[in-house]
């Protein structure tokens, strides 16, 4: 065997063994591997290269002399030309095998990814109609005379299909003032209150009476809700439901109580000049006789809020998604030579410096669409709270991502992505309250829309329960990260230990060959001597 063939092969072999060391994956492996092969495969094969770059000799061409097979003359362009073909060629063969089976696998995982998913998330709205009848209502009457108990008998027997709420009705000494109403209200004991407003009865009457031009029937009633609690409840059953209750009552009211009224101006058998030119100057006294006033107490006035609260929970998702895969990325550079702790801390506190500017943009994006974030706060002070509160979102999501990613690897770490959008957006989209029970572990999980809403709208504030379960997620996904690192580099160690230990012994036992071999040729020799 040519000497110079040996030498380039065991020179290939060193290169190999030295970039080992350097770890799996890495780009020096992959280069010193992929070198050392091209060598190996240029010097096995038999081919030497004979003064290619001698200009300076035009008798002799540029040739490639093979030391076994000497009279055959290889053209390089034509040993090493990439070959086309069709998709269905016969020599794709094993190729086009292995595209299937990688493109049928993804095609399965992602179904399975449905339907472990999507009824998560269909199931958060399918049953919101059925279960209007826990959202709390409150019913009061203040006037206690003939409007008041006539739109209590008329509310307690008001049956109409489809959903309804869940109606209490509640003495005034109960509720000592309009206040104590509101109060309920915004501390969300209840959804909705209609208030029969005092003396609505005597007002009406004297409204009629004096033929008083000035008469408001809206404020015989107030309804009193909070829009910012979750504009899609108001907006699709408690706005809906109230007003149709009472369209019903107070039309039915309206019309026992005008037959009654013109009775009493016909009781002598002809009519009362004075009273009917009273309704004539006051005719809202007996058409609609009593309306309602709605009063909104945190209206949702920012319809961009809505990308803040629920899409742009996805966002912050896809973002920190997009740190996890960069940072997976460059620290494939460095990781193989950086003891577990160094490498641990690297993994961590690299992502939280990258969330800084992150939410800080995404923060200030939100400003110039003019967001109310100084609702509760005020301007400078809500705007930092809401940048803490995404900060701290984005961390508890990105450190989620970036600990499953150590198990998950690259490849399937967006089927778990998905899987972190659908369960954290889907408890969040109505209230409790139209889902079914099993969505309460909504309360447990880092999407912070409430405590947006409450920076936003001033709605019932649960910041420090809100920022308690982020915290919460935060700690949890670095502890997991650490355990999924320790555990990955074991394993990393073990299977290097595991090919040093082969590699070893397949070196050991082809020098006992050798050897054996010098041994019984040097008998030979003896032998013929």
């Amino acid at each position: 065997m040519d000497l110079s063939a040996q030498s380039s092969r065991e020179h290939a072999a060193d290169q190999i063994q030295a970039a080992r060391p350097i770890g799996r994956g890495s780009s020096a492996d992959r280069h010193a591997e992929s070198t050392a092969q091209a060598e190996t495969f240029q010097v096995s094969s038999g081919i030497l290269q004979v003064d290619f770059d001698d200009e300076k000799k035009p008798s002799r061409k540029s040739s490639f002399v093979a030391d076994s097979h000497a009279n055959n003359v290889v053209d390089p362009e034509q040993a090493f030309a990439p070959v086309y073909g069709s998709f269905f060629s016969p020599m794709f063969a094993p190729l086009r095998r292995r595209y299937f089976i990688i493109i049928v696998r993804a095609t399965l995982l992602i179904i399975a990814l449905m339907w472990a998913c999507l009824p998560v998330y269909w199931g958060a709205l399918v049953d919101s109609a059925k279960l209007t009848g826990n959202l709390e209502a409150l019913f009061i009457d203040r006037d206690g005379l003939r409007v008041g108990q006539g739109l209590t008998q008329a509310v307690q027997k008001y049956s109409a299909p489809g959903p309804q709420l869940d109606w209490t009705f509640i003495k005034a000494v109960n509720a000592s003032s309009d206040d104590a109403v509101i109060r309920m209200v915004l501390e969300e004991q209840i959804w909705v209150a209609v208030v029969i407003q005092p003396n609505a009865t005597l007002r009406l009457a004297e409204a009629r009476t004096n033929g008083d031009q000035s008469y408001d029937p809206a404020s015989a009633i107030k309804v009193y809700y909070s829009q910012a609690r979750n504009e899609i409840a108001t907006g699709n059953y408690i706005v809906p439901l109230t007003t149709q209750m009472l369209q019903a009552t107070t039309s039915a009211y309206a019309t026992s109580t005008a037959q009654r009224v013109f009775a009493q101006i016909n009781s002598n058998g002809q009519p009362n000049s004075t009273a009917l030119q009273m309704i004539a100057n006051a005719p809202q006294t007996i058409s609609p006789a009593i309306s309602w006033t709605m009063v909104n107490l945190r209206p949702y006035q920012a319809p961009a809020a809505q990308a803040v609260t629920l899409v742009g929970n996805i966002f912050l998702c896809i973002f920190a998604f997009m740190i996890t895969m960069a940072n997976s990325t460059a620290r494939a550079v460095v990781s193989p030579h950086m003891a577990f702790l160094p490498y641990l801390a690297l993994r961590i506190f690299v992502p939280l410096m990258a969330y800084l500017p992150l939410s800080l943009s995404y923060a200030l994006l939100n400003l110039a669409f003019d967001l109310p974030l100084d609702t509760k706060f005020g301007p400078g002070a809500g705007f930092m709270v809401f940048w803490v509160y995404i900060y701290l979102g984005m961390a508890a999501l990105g450190l989620s991502i970036e600990a499953m990613i150590t198990i998950l690897t690259p490849r399937f770490t967006p089927f778990f992505l998905f899987t972190l959008i659908l369960y954290n957006v889907s408890p969040v989209v109505l209230p409790a309250e139209l889902q079914n029970p099993i969505y309460s572990y909504g309360s447990g999980f880092p999407i912070c829309s409430q405590a947006l809403r409450t920076i936003m709208f001033d709605t019932n504030s649960h910041l420090g329960r809100n920022i308690a379960v982020i915290v919460a997620w935060i700690i949890m996904s670095c502890g997991t990260m650490t355990v999924f690192t320790w555990y990955m580099r074991r394993r990393e160690k073990r299977r290097l230990y595991a090919y040093a230990t082969a590699t070893a012994a397949t070196k050991g036992k082809g020098k006992g060959s050798v050897a054996s071999l010098s041994k019984v040729d040097q008998g030979k020799e003896k032998g013929v001597e």
